[in-house]
């Protein structure tokens, strides 16, 4: 069984536990940590969860908001650290970490990994596939302008989380700098709730079951227009559509 929860998405910080099994034998793996020590233990065991469950920790990338806690994790839990060559010179992780490359499928127990590469201002961002043989789950976070080669990666998931940054209009007319409105909208940068809306039309669903969004700006969206952008774009009701938000994260789903 292929199943995960998110311990907290956005800019504040970024953990999702991805576990596959039988019941005798679980792997679980943790994608990013950008919460403390104090965070963590208080997110996992809301899940059910202490820090001796986890077998290892996968990275998309540097960013504080993804990396921030891994250190400290690695001191009170040892465990094998999986992410690109680039992101561990970036988060200073050479020596804790095992590079993995875009394209090449990666087993970490009874988890098999599809690290696919995104457009990101980050050094060398990853995004993944996860697959217990049976089912899949994609997940999309920080991704500025999808191109095919992230819809092929992510073809025939059963499960998506997908990024839902920013509402164009709310960003527009916030507060933020001219610069940082620049980046999140530039090309590197952060997916609106169209341009995942899109994404997810073009997208092979013939066995997509379960979509939540995820990376939502606590300034610049709202996770009613979130839900009702995905929601139209697969002909579902606003409801079905699920969202990890920053503080409660996404309790545990069955791919």
């Amino acid at each position: 069984m292929l199943r995960f929860c998110c311990l907290g998405s956005g800019s504040e910080g970024n953990a999702l536990v991805v576990e596959a099994g039988d019941g005798m034998a679980t792997t679980r793996i943790l994608l990013d940590n950008g919460f403390n020590g104090r965070q963590l233990r208080q997110r996992l065991a809301r899940a059910g969860l202490a820090l001796e469950d986890l077998d290892a920790v996968v990275l998309t990338h540097e960013h504080s908001d993804h990396v921030a806690g891994v250190r400290t994790l690695l001191k009170q839990r040892p465990m094998p650290v999986f992410c690109s060559a680039g992101t561990a010179l970036a988060a200073s992780l050479q020596a804790e970490s095992t590079a993995i490359v875009a394209g090449e499928l990666i087993d970490i127990g009874a988890l098999r990994l599809l690290p696919f590469s995104v457009a990101h201002d980050a050094a060398e961002p990853l995004q993944y596939v996860f697959s217990d043989g049976h089912r899949r789950l994609g997940v999309l976070t920080d991704v500025g302008a999808p191109d095919e080669d992230v819809s092929t990666a992510l073809a025939g998931i059963d499960a998506l989380v997908l990024e839902c940054n920013h509402d164009v209009e709310m960003l527009r007319a916030s507060a933020y700098p001219s610069f940082l409105k620049a980046r999140i909208l530039g090309e590197r940068g952060h997916l609106s709730n169209g341009q995942a809306a899109d994404l997810l039309r073009r997208l092979d669903r013939r066995r997509l079951r379960l979509v939540a969004a995820g990376h939502l700006s606590r300034t610049n969206n709202l996770p009613r227009l979130a839900r009702a952008a995905l929601a139209a774009a697969i002909g579902c009701s606003d409801d079905d559509v699920l969202v990890a938000d920053q503080d409660s994260g996404l309790s545990w789903q069955t791919c």
